[in-house]
């Protein structure tokens, strides 16, 4: 059969097996039916949700003889641009509980949740927010995003019980009412987004998320494959309730499951302890996907230039490797212990330097010094993150914060730990695939049959995954949940990892 894989700005096309399964998310196995997509209904079954909330009062009763409220708002990396996605929605209708409470306009902020992302420049907001809620907000200077170098809008909190030290945003720790808009999407980090991640990890520090996003965490047999029974996820939620604890107040969350095409699936709200689990025993159903009936020794995807963290992510070599990790930790429970990754990319050493002005830096450390595996990078993590000119230029030039790279190395190595080998394909720079510890070759038909000979013989079970960074992904399981032999799928409470 003949496929296209994503490759660059266009396709590749693959002359594959014609026994090679196939998975597009949300179409090869259909999604959840989403909620009417029409501005009223979904307006509507926000309204029940935050009038109904779970494990805390009511927004309104919440909000009432208060004062100053702060929304904490998901940055672009997720949750649909559509003018009826979760956050168009669900701020004006809590802005207009907000209001029928006594709360006064001038007294709301809208704050980005970008944590260690760049901070959330003017033609991103309004694409977020749409025309209508950006000229509310933007020229009364009320929209800003979180700066986690900022320190005179900072506070810090100490350290949970579990030895993490906690940093937050002052606007947040300060408002008498906080809001996290939130999305239950699948997440290679913890299982999903939403709920406490959207908290320890956008409004935090840097020294707050290396308590998680780093290889003591990342590298443990409960990270491989995705779950919320976690070590990271346990942290996102001790942080989370930490924060609470301290501010004295519970977080006012409205979250929604989203489908494919972001959009609302199921729309819950209230305390996050309690609200999380709701939400994920809906988004599993979306999620984790019992399909596989076999598993598979090859995996073939491509990889774009552009996708979710921006523009070079699929050519800068670091962020490449995270991409490719981020498939083991989706899809592991359908992966033959021997897997080969076959992925097209134009691979031509674009670093995207303004967006990631320290990641040549840390590539070329990582070709020096003894550094055997990216794991070993880890050392200078403080030394990156601490470098004055990298902070610059991620709180005013849109760049990324620079320990946000040990995150990306963290998880970059899981890609190797977890296949026989991963051949890029069609790189323009091969040496860099090379110097990653990867293979290349010239088309996908060439790195499939030096697989067969090297690694997975001459009929392996091949699965092709054409839209991977086009469309938001699942985490793919055996149609038999028996057969996801991991110790956290028997956990009762969210089977196959949810």
């Amino acid at each position: 059969m003949n496929l296209q894989f994503e490759y660059g700005h266009g396709f590749m096309n693959a002359e594959l097996p014609d026994t090679t399964d196939v998975f597009i998310p949300g179409e090869t196995v259909p999604d959840p039916e989403c909620l009417p997509q029409d501005y009223e209904s979904l307006y509507n079954a926000t309204l029940e949700s935050i009038r109904n909330p779970i494990g805390m009062e009511s927004l309104y009763d919440l909000a009432k003889g208060k004062k100053t409220v702060v929304f904490v708002i998901p940055d672009i990396v997720k949750g649909g641009l559509q003018k009826t996605s979760h956050r168009k929605v669900s701020i004006r209708v809590c802005l207009d509980e907000l209001y029928r409470a006594g709360i006064k306009k001038e007294n709301v902020l809208l704050l980005f949740s970008n944590g260690l992302h760049p901070r959330t420049p003017m033609n991103e907001a309004k694409q977020i927010l749409g025309d209508e809620l950006f000229n509310e907000f933007w020229y009364s200077g009320q929209i800003t995003s979180h700066d986690s170098e900022d320190y005179e809008h900072l506070i810090d909190l100490g350290f949970t019980p579990q030895g993490d030290h906690v940093i937050m945003n002052k606007y947040v720790y300060d408002a008498d009412v906080a809001i996290l808009i939130g999305h239950t999407q699948g997440n290679p980090y913890g299982g999903y987004s939403g709920g406490y991640k959207h908290c320890a990890t956008g409004i935090s520090h840097w020294r707050s998320i290396a308590a998680h996003h780093v290889p003591q965490v990342m590298h443990r047999d409960d990270f491989v494959p995705v779950s919320t029974n976690s070590l990271m996820r346990d942290k996102f939620d001790q942080q989370g309730m930490f924060m609470e604890e301290q501010m004295g107040k519970k977080f006012f969350c409205c979250d929604a499951v989203l489908d494919t095409k972001s959009r609302q699936i199921e729309i819950n709200s209230g305390w996050a302890k309690e609200m999380q689990p709701i939400s994920w025993k809906t988004a599993d159903k979306r999620t984790y996907v019992h399909w596989a009936e076999k598993k598979y020794d090859v995996v073939v995807f491509g990889m774009p230039t552009d996708f979710h963290y921006g523009a070079g992510m699929g050519t800068n070599p670091i962020q490449m490797m995270q991409a490719l990790s981020a498939q083991v930790i989706r899809h592991k429970r359908v992966l033959a212990d021997h897997c080969v990754f076959i992925v097209p990319s134009i691979c031509d050493g674009w670093f995207h330097e303004e967006r990631w002005p320290y990641l040549r830096e840390l590539y070329e450390m990582f070709q020096h010094d003894y550094m055997q595996t990216l794991t070993d990078m880890n050392r200078y993590g403080e030394y990156f993150a601490t470098n004055e000119e990298y902070i610059r230029k991620y709180r005013f030039a849109n760049a990324f914060h620079p320990f946000h790279g040990f995150s990306m190395m963290s998880c970059g190595q899981l890609a190797e730990n977890h296949t026989s080998a991963i051949y890029i394909v069609g790189g323009r720079e091969p040496g860099i695939a090379r110097s990653m510890g990867l293979k290349t070759r010239a088309t996908v038909e060439e790195a499939l049959e030096d697989a067969k000979r090297k690694y997975v013989g001459e009929n392996p079970n091949i699965l092709a995954l054409p839209r991977t960074f086009t469309t938001a992904a699942v985490h793919l399981c055996m149609k038999d949940p028996a057969e996801n032999s991991h110790y956290r799928d028997d956990a009762p409470a969210h089977p196959c990892g949810g």
